[in-house]
This record gives C-alpha cells, sequence and structure tokens, in this order.
C-alpha cells in the first residue's frame, strides 16, 4: 500500500557573521540546549571550528553525533547534494530524525545564495521552511568589520536576529557597545538584538523567528515583519535630525567611515485598501527582473481586492521570491498592507513610486513602464532619498 503521508517539514535557520566574531562559540552554546537535542547542523569544515569536543560517534560519510544528540554534518562542494542526500538518509531511517536543521556560513560568505536555494529549491520549499537569519557582530572589532567590509554590512542588513558576542571583554564605559549597537539599528531596525554576553542568546530567543509560530501552528505577521521597529526608527532618526545629533551631521569623515552602511535603506510600505492581485503581480515581477539585486530582503503580509479576508504573504531575497501564500484569515487586527524593504544601492522613493504606478495611486504618478530605468536616476532624491 503506497504511503500517503506528507513528509515532515523542518524549520531552517542560517548562522553567519564575520571572521571572528563567534559564530562557533554561539553554536557551542545552543547546542547544549535540550531543545537542540534533535538539531541537524551544517558546517563548511570540521577543522575549521571548535566543535571537535562535541563530537561522539562517525555515523557515514561527514556526518557525526554530537554529545548533546544533534546531528552534524560538513558541506562539501553542493548544499544542494549535502540537503538532499541527508533528507533520504532521514526519510530512509539510515540516521537519526532530526526535526531542525542550522547552517552556519563561512566567515565571508553572503547568506543570500543559501537563502536562495532553500527558497527556490522545489523540493526544499516542501521539505524546509525558512525560520530566520541569525548574525553575529563582534562589539569589539565589529564596527571596523563593518566599516572595512561589505560583506559584513550585508550579513547585519539580512538578519532577522543579530547577536553581539564579546561585549564583557569592554571596560565599563567603554562607548563602542552603544555605538555599534545604534549602528546595527540603523542599519536593520526590524531585526531583533540579543547580547550574548548577558545570556540573551537563548534558544528561545533566535530560533522561531519567521512567519509560523512553531507552539499555535499559526502565522504570526506582527512579530515576522517587526514593522513598528522601522516607525520608531524613523521617528528617532527624525527627532536626531531636528537636533542636530544625527550621524550624518559629524563631518566628512563619518560620512566616509560608513560609506557602506550609506548604501542600505529599510523602510516599509503601507496601503490601506485591498488591491488588484494583476497588479502586486506586475509590480513585483518588474521589481525582481529590472532591480533584485537591489532587494536585500522583502517581507510583506497584502490586502488583496478579490478576497479582502484572506491576504497574500510574500517574501523574497533579491531576485528570489518564495511563492506567495494565501492565509485563511488575518492574524491579527490590523488589516492593511504592510511590505517590509531593505535595499541595497536603492531609494524608497522608487520602490514607493513604483507601487504607486500600478495601485493608480495619485494623478502625477510616472507611468509603469518608465521606472524599468535606473532606479537612482528616476528617484527624485537620488540613492539616499
Amino acid at each position: 500500500m503506497t504511503d500517503t503521508r506528507r513528509p515532515p517539514i523542518f524549520p531552517l535557520s542560517i548562522l553567519t557573521g564575520f571572521l571572528g566574531a563567534g559564530k562557533t562559540t554561539l553554536l557551542n552554546t545552543l547546542l547544549r540546549a535540550p531543545e537542540l537535542a534533535d538539531c541537524l547542523v551544517l558546517i563548511n569544515e570540521f577543522g575549521e571550528v571548535g566543535l571537535d569536543h562535541l563530537f561522539v560517534e562517525k555515523v557515514d560519510g561527514n556526518v557525526v553525533v554530537m554529545a548533546s544528540g544533534c546531528l552534524c554534518c560538513t558541506i562539501r562542494g553542493d548544499l544542494v547534494a549535502t540537503l538532499e542526500d541527508l533528507l533520504r538518509r532521514r526519510d530512509n531511517g539510515r540516521i537519526a530524525p532530526f526535526n531542525r536543521v542550522i547552517i552556519e556560513t563561512t566567515g565571508l560568505a553572503d547568506p543570500a545564495p543559501i537563502l536562495h536555494t532553500i527558497m527556490y529549491h522545489p523540493y526544499f520549499m516542501l521539505r524546509f521552511r525558512l525560520d530566520g537569519v541569525i548574525t553575529v557582530v563582534d562589539a569589539l572589532t565589529g564596527d571596523a568589520t563593518l566599516d572595512r567590509h561589505s560583506e559584513a554590512v550585508k550579513q547585519a542588513a539580512v538578519a532577522d536576529r543579530l547577536v553581539i558576542t564579546k561585549s564583557d571583554l569592554l571596560a565599563e564605559g567603554d562607548a563602542r557597545l552603544a555605538a555599534l549597537q545604534a549602528r546595527l539599528a540603523a542599519l536593520n531596525p526590524t531585526a531583533v538584538e540579543r547580547n550574548a554576553a548577558r545570556g540573551e542568546a537563548t534558544p528561545a530567543a533566535l530560533l522561531n523567528a519567521g512567519l509560523y509560530d512553531p507552539d499555535k501552528k499559526t502565522p504570526d505577521v506582527r512579530r515576522w515583519l517587526n514593522a513598528e521597529a522601522l516607525d520608531d526608527h524613523a521617528a528617532h532618526h527624525q527627532h536626531d535630525h531636528h537636533h542636530g545629533h544625527g550621524a550624518h551631521e559629524h563631518g566628512a569623515a563619518a560620512h566616509d567611515i560608513n560609506r557602506h552602511d550609506a548604501r542600505i535603506r529599510a523602510f516599509a510600505l503601507r496601503h490601506d485598501k485591498p488591491v488588484p492581485l494583476a497588479a502586486v503581480d506586475m509590480f513585483f515581477e518588474l521589481l525582481r527582473n529590472a532591480h533584485g539585486a537591489h532587494l536585500l530582503r522583502v517581507k510583506g503580509i497584502i490586502a488583496l481586492d478579490d478576497d479582502p479576508a484572506r491576504p497574500l504573504v510574500v517574501h523574497g531575497v533579491q531576485h528570489i521570491f518564495h511563492p506567495p501564500a494565501r492565509l485563511d484569515a488575518w492574524p491579527d487586527d490590523d488589516h492593511t498592507t504592510r511590505i517590509v524593504f531593505i535595499l541595497h544601492d536603492m531609494a524608497p522613493d522608487f520602490v514607493r513610486g513604483l507601487w504607486n504606478a500600478f495601485m493608480g495611486v495619485g494623478a502625477d504618478t510616472p507611468d509603469a513602464a518608465a521606472l524599468t530605468e535606473n532606479p537612482l536616476k528616476i528617484s527624485s532624491g537620488g540613492l539616499l532619498a
């Protein structure tokens, strides 16, 4: 008789951060927690990380069992082939049944290709749900790393959770921690920040950051989007601007130091009325095809006019978008469209103008066809509008 049971779906988290930030130390801490006893951890090479003391048994190939009960596997070559092999072995009972996956990237890695793999691969879409991106930032050297390496800025910009490490090594009164926190909040206001040295980087704080609440089995859009954080950040920035304390007020040196940060813009697009599905589809199709490289992260919930009671959820990373999903009902009392964008080298006004063009908002809205041009030229205020 054919087995018609649906295969299990596993939450998948990506752990990233620049070289020396403390990813492995954090991973060691997380893997001691009983909640992760049935976790599968994928790392690049065992020899590059300090996890050897946790290994107790080699299963076969690159798979080992840790003292915590977790499985750990090296990624040698293609991530797709590694994941497919592990799923096949789990389904066939050749390895212990894991119920969660954590992928640790290299320090120089851009998390986007891994996100693309999980979001676009037809089989992985059935077996994994993206739980979130956890980015580790060193309190001692994080600011300098962000100054020098655009990869570190992108890692912070796409995060759902930001973990600050090594703050206990700073002297009391050292201003570096507050400065780093402010900088990260400006880069990615929607990410939830946790401090590892204060014991805040727990599985409960870092995991289950995706759209669905694993306990209630229902979507938690407000937590997932965290669009209110963007509103709070904008209000705070406006307050600083009026009082002359904004980062841009500190002269050419500060502008040069934060040159990578200036290329990242985060904002929330809001729309009060239900909109046509065809217009939404064309908006995202044009945006991702013509300007996908500029879309570091897109998350949103959209009210559609064909069935306003059932909103559409969208999630994209650069040019790759997860197939949109219709929810059975609104998860909270806010029934308005909210889309959070993290942009690289693109002005928010360009995206708003494109949205307004397709939704027919405003008499002087530019023609949608004209918006296929360079967004930096279209935007009325340029890159930093």
